[in-house]
């Protein structure tokens, strides 16, 4: 059965490629007055709305006035089960994992509990505007089947794993290696491929999971095509210490994912704060990618990360939000901290690199960006209604830009859930703020 075509008439903004790569002006198509048609579930056509118009006879248009459309946001590093501790006040990284994050975890062994959060987890990220994530698990099968179940309910391309994790942590929250394997090849089966659902290979971090662990995980992930790994990586200092301590047969952090096979494309380490010339190197030849998580890296304490440098290696980088270490869903607040951080170090973030970051680049460090990232016809109709008068201050601040970028600009430092009008997943709405 098909769907009947709809049409949605706004400005209309998408990345085409990095600015980065090919300048700024190349990079994005911007229609002051546009139109995006959707069918089945996909982008049929966008462009001017002169141009478009008389070729829709019968279609029906929703028009939105003072909005921008933009192509829904990608978090390429977020943790589910931390929705509840999220603004847990004054840890860095390890301590943090001990006070707050394993006893929240710990309530994941219930299925209700985690069906529970992993509603309340998507309405936070749609009434956000984030439409696909890269999803961390607990420890707990049934903490994933219930977030699946969810995503699978209102159609959204979600990414998702069990969390790997045999030791140094408390023994409520550990697995085996062979539990480990077990479990997540019995969710692999069930969930991996199964409408817009992608499963991830998902060792919390290196000093969580023994040799044996990553060993099997690393076996995991070469035995299903397409599949993800999703880890942390050089996050705090005090951590790549401990990672030396563990493994010190090896010469360096993601020496220790690349020696287990846990390295390659479609591999996402999260973080990636503190990594060397070579670390940044060896990431890009394997085509791996880096989730850059600039609320989680300040509120942790835990360095600047360096987006140009891994820009120039040619690492795949994408936003993430890192909720419950992060503190909001929000990706246009993530882009504000973004652009901090940036300043902190004495370079600029473009407008439209932001742009690039949220949407088109987060496609491409998930290897989805033949499906999402930018308004290109067959690709999937998930996109999100930006309100140009969504407070008093982000209205009167419109009146003032006299650009573009200007606007995008206002709207990344000023933008939060309020900014958000309404969002598309699969060209089904999804959320409409009230």
């Amino acid at each position: 059965m098909t769907s009947p075509v709809k049409a949605y008439r706004a400005a209309i903004l998408h990345s085409i490629a990095d600015p980065a790569v090919v300048g700024v002006e190349q990079s994005y198509e911007y229609f002051e007055d546009g139109l995006l048609v959707i069918e089945n579930g996909q982008v049929a056509k966008v462009g001017p709305a002169a141009d478009l118009l008389p070729t829709l006879k019968g279609v029906e248009i929703t028009e939105y006035r003072d909005a921008l459309i933009t192509p829904g946001f990608i978090d390429t590093h977020i943790h589910y089960p931390q929705t509840g501790m999220i603004a847990s006040y004054g840890e860095q990284l390890l301590d943090w994992l001990n006070t707050y994050t394993f006893p929240t975890e710990q309530q994941f062994a219930d299925k209700a509990h985690a069906a529970d959060v992993a509603g309340i987890f998507l309405k936070e990220l749609l009434r956000n505007g984030t439409t696909t994530a890269l999803v961390f698990g607990s420890v707990h099968k049934q903490s994933v089947d219930a977030f699946f179940e969810a995503a699978e309910a209102l159609n959204l391309r979600m990414i998702a794993g069990k969390v790997l994790m045999d030791r140094n942590a408390p023994d409520y929250l550990t697995d085996t290696p062979e539990s480990g394997y077990a479990d997540s090849k019995e969710l692999i089966e069930r969930w991996h491929g199964k409408g817009r659902l992608h499963y991830a290979v998902t060792p919390r971090f290196a000093p969580t999971s023994s040799p044996e662990q990553l060993s099997l995980a690393g076996k995991l992930f070469g035995e299903y095509p397409d599949l993800y790994m999703h880890t942390h990586l050089s996050e705090n200092r005090k951590e790549i210490e401990w990672v030396k301590a563990l493994f010190p047969e090896r010469k360096g952090y993601l020496d220790v994912y690349d020696h287990f096979k846990l390295i390659g494309a479609r591999s996402v380490f999260a973080h990636g704060v503190h990594l060397c010339d070579d670390e940044c190197k060896r990431l890009a030849e394997t085509g791996s990618a880096v989730a850059f998580c600039p609320t989680s890296n300040l509120f942790l304490g835990s360095g600047l990360f360096d987006l140009n440098k891994l820009e120039e290696h040619g690492v795949r980088v994408g936003l993430g939000t890192d909720v419950g270490a992060g503190t909001s869903f929000s990706q246009l607040q993530s882009l504000n901290e973004a652009y901090k951080v940036m300043q902190l170090q004495g370079k600029k973030l473009d407008p439209f690199k932001s742009l690039y970051l949220a949407t088109l680049g987060g496609a491409n460090a998930l290897y989805l960006d033949d499906k999402l990232g930018n308004f290109l016809p067959g690709k999937d109709a998930d996109f999100v209604v930006l309100d140009y008068n969504a407070t008093p201050l982000i209205s009167y601040r419109m009146q003032q830009a006299k650009s573009l970028d200007e606007r995008l600009f206002a709207l990344t430092m000023l933008g939060d859930d309020r900014a958000i009008k309404e969002t598309f997943a699969a060209g089904e709405s999804v959320h409409r703020r009230g």
